[in-house]
């Protein structure tokens, strides 16, 4: 017993597993709270998002149809640059804008280097050796001291880095970069049905704006289950649960989670066309293209020309 006699000692005792901070948190929190502090985080996240697009800005301000016309062009524009100095000008006129969006630069360079431009990068990584793109040396990493063959294929006399190397390597991550900035740009400042419904005035198939609605919509309803359920599952723990328990629970929650998400689907997909969903998107407020709009695109459009100009200029 413990407090006097007054509770026992193990409903005192804080359960390892949950346990906030200390030398060994990492080692010591559960499967569970590991995933409930991930859903809050995705939850905080993506409120944050909405937030954004609802705070006064540069590109907050403009019509969405106008904007997804802007980026499409900036898009086309990082394609066709062949010079990785006028790419990364894209970039950073990227972030330019997202400053003037009010859009915090941790925020946004998070979004935008997390993944996809890290995985572009591991992927052209090989590329900038001479074994698979020959060229001229930067820098001999191993002299072989003769040809060395592998099979029919060549490897040469030395492993270097080379030049035609690491300029298309930098070239390749550049213009990912440049182009998911673009992307997560246009999502954040841009709330997800007018986004939806610019997608349409482009002639983008139903379906597919169906399908992105749908399941921008249902990752809010899983979340809510998950969360639900985990923190259900948390509030009845008494003490840390074994690692082995907590995988049986994330295994049986998962499955009990598709079955839920399965029937949900259905019966929320008939009330939607029991209630006149068509499929296309529908917002509070019209369009209404201003001065101000054309301006942006006007802007766009020459910064892009000049890009491409100064480009092909160059050679």
């Amino acid at each position: 017993m413990a407090d006097g006699g007054m509770l026992p000692a193990w409903m005192t005792e804080r359960p390892g597993g949950f346990e906030p901070g200390g030398p060994d948190r990492a080692v010591r929190q559960s499967a569970l709270a590991r995933t409930l502090l991930g859903l809050g985080r995705l939850a905080r996240d993506t409120i944050y998002s909405e937030k954004v697009a609802a705070r006064p800005g540069l590109m907050q301000g403009v019509d969405p149809r106008v904007k997804v016309a802007g980026v499409l062009v900036l898009l086309l524009l990082a394609s066709l640059l062949r010079h990785w100095y006028l790419v990364l000008g894209l970039y950073l006129v990227s972030v330019a804008m997202a400053a003037a969006a009010s859009i915090p630069a941790w925020f946004f360079m998070k979004r935008v280097w997390m993944f996809i431009p890290l995985f572009a990068a591991v992927i052209a990584l090989p590329s900038i050796f001479n074994v698979v793109r020959d060229g001229d040396p930067l820098w001999v990493i191993w002299d072989f001291g003769g040809e060395v063959r592998l099979g029919p294929w060549s490897l040469g006399t030395s492993l270097a880095i080379t030049q035609q190397g690491v300029r298309g390597a930098v070239m390749l991550v550049l213009r990912v970069a440049a182009s998911v900035s673009l992307g997560v740009l246009l999502a954040l400042t841009t709330r997800w049905n007018e986004l939806l419904r610019a997608l349409r005035v482009f002639h983008v198939p139903r379906l597919f704006v169906l399908i992105l609605s749908m399941t921008y919509r249902y990752i809010f309803l899983l979340l809510a289950m998950a969360t639900e359920m985990f923190t259900a599952r948390a509030s009845r723990m008494v003490g840390p649960a074994s690692p082995r328990e907590d995988r049986r629970f994330l295994a049986a929650g998962m499955g009990a989670l598709l079955g839920k998400s399965h029937a949900l689907s259905e019966e929320v997909y008939a009330a939607m066309v029991s209630r006149g969903f068509d499929g296309e998107p529908v917002t509070a407020s019209r369009f209404r293209t201003a001065a101000a709009d054309w301006v942006w695109l006007a802007s766009t459009a020459t910064l892009a020309l000049s890009l491409l100009a100064g480009d092909r200029i160059i050679g």
